[in-house]
C-alpha cells in the first residue's frame, strides 16, 4: 500500500517506512496576519501548505506539519495579526530540524508563504546554524514569491502586487475558494521611507498591497502549476 507523504497523517510505523524512500522533508511556514476584508488570516499558511501538498505528488519528499506563525512587521497591530518574535521562530525551526534529523532525514526544504524580509532572515539564520552544526545536511530556504517570479511576469502581475492582492487572492480562489469574501479593493501601504514606525495601522489600515479585484481562480491554477515546476527545477540534484 502506498504511504501518504504527509507526516501528520502517518502512523509511527509508516513514518519509519517512509525513511527508506527519501531523505528529504519539506517544512512549510506561514503566518497569521491581516489580509484585507476578503482573505483569511492564515492566507500565507494555506497557500504554501496546499501548494506543497500538490508538489509532493511530483517531488519525492516528506511533508512536515506546518509552522502556522511567523514574524509580521508591516501588519503588526492590524486586527487578527498574531506575530511571534524572530528568536522564537528561529528556535522553533531549529527544534523541528533537530528532531527530523534525529530520524535520519538530511535534506531540509523550508518554504515560506510569508515573504516578510525579517521573517525570512530568521529562517535562513536557523538553517545556517543547523547545517554548521550538522555538515552532512543540506538546507534550502525560499519564499513563495521567489518561486513564482516568472509566473508573475507571465500573468502581467506587477512587483507592486505583494500582499492580499492579485496573485495571493488568485491562489486562495483556486485552493480554498470558500474562504474568499467580498470587499477586496486595490490599495498600497504608505510607510515613510527609512522610518521605523510603531503605529503601522496609521500607514496601512487595509492589509492589502496590490489589486485583488483582478484575481481569478484560473490565474490561481496557473500559479499553482508554475510553483510546482519552479520547485522541481530548484531542487534538481538536491
Amino acid at each position: 500500500m502506498k504511504i501518504s507523504m504527509l507526516i501528520e497523517e502517518m502512523t509511527s510505523e509508516e513514518f519509519s517506512a517512509s525513511l527508506q524512500q527519501t531523505d528529504k522533508v519539506i517544512i512549510p511556514v506561514g503566518s497569521v496576519e491581516a489580509h484585507g476584508p476578503h482573505l483569511p488570516l492564515a492566507t500565507d499558511l494555506y497557500t504554501i501548505y496546499e501548494l506543497c501538498k500538490l508538489a509532493i505528488k511530483e517531488v519525492k519528499a516528506l511533508l512536515a506539519p506546518p509552522i502556522y506563525y511567523g514574524l509580521c512587521r508591516s501588519t503588526h497591530g492590524l486586527p487578527g495579526t498574531i506575530s511571534i518574535r524572530g528568536e522564537t521562530l528561529k528556535q522553533l525551526l531549529l527544534d523541528i530540524l533537530c528532531e527530523l534529523h534525529h530520524f535520519g532525514l538530511k535534506k531540509f526544504i523550508i518554504l515560506s508563504g510569508h515573504a516578510g524580509g525579517t521573517h525570512l532572515c530568521y529562517l535562513v539564520d536557523a538553517c545556517e546554524e543547523f547545517v554548521r552544526n550538522h555538515p552532512e545536511t543540506k538546507a534550502f530556504v525560499a519564499n513563495i514569491c521567489d518561486l513564482l517570479k516568472e509566473a508573475f511576469s507571465e500573468l502581467n502581475i506587477p512587483s507592486s502586487d505583494s500582499h492580499a492582492g492579485e496573485w495571493e487572492t488568485s491562489l486562495i480562489l483556486y485552493l480554498k475558494p470558500h474562504l474568499v469574501k467580498e470587499g477586496g479593493f486595490e490599495d498600497y501601504p504608505k510607510f515613510p521611507r527609512h522610518w521605523v514606525v510603531a503605529n503601522k495601522k496609521e500607514y496601512w489600515s487595509s492589509g492589502i498591497w496590490g489589486r485583488p479585484n483582478l484575481a481569478s481562480a484560473k490565474k490561481g491554477e496557473i500559479l499553482a502549476q508554475r510553483f510546482i515546476l519552479a520547485l522541481k527545477q530548484a531542487l534538481a540534484g538536491f
